[in-house]
C-alpha cells in the first residue's frame, strides 16, 4: 500500500475549522510534501514512514509563528492523526486520499 498521494485534510483548530490539501511524497522511510490551505502553504518537514505510521513538523508563519509536530496512520484511503500545535494543544486531523 502505497502511503504516498493526495489526501483532502481537515483539522479542528481554535481558530474554527480548517481544511487543505495534504501531499505526501515518499522517498524510502521518509518523505517530503506540503499542505496547502487557507492559511497558505507549509512543508513538510522530517517525514519519517513506518508500515502506516506518517509523522513530519511544519512551520506554521500566519496568523502567528508556531511549530506544528504532526502524526497520523493511513487505513485504505483515511488518514486520521493529530497535530500538536505548542500551547494550543493537540488537534485532531482527519482526512481521505483523492489521488
Amino acid at each position: 500500500m502505497s502511503l504516498g498521494g493526495t489526501y483532502q485534510c481537515s483539522t479542528k483548530t481554535p481558530m474554527g475549522h480548517q481544511k487543505g490539501t495534504l501531499t505526501i511524497v515518499p522517498e524510502g522511510d521518509t518523505f517530503t510534501g506540503q499542505i496547502t490551505g487557507d492559511l497558505g502553504t507549509m512543508e513538510l518537514r522530517d517525514g519519517r514512514i513506518s508500515g502506516n505510521q506518517l509523522s513530519w513538523k511544519m512551520k506554521m508563519t500566519s496568523p502567528m509563528p508556531i511549530d506544528l509536530d504532526c502524526k497520523a496512520s493511513v487505513e485504505g484511503t483515511d488518514l486520521t492523526g493529530t497535530i500538536k500545535a505548542g500551547f494550543f494543544g493537540t488537534m485532531k486531523l482527519e482526512g481521505t486520499k483523492i489521488g
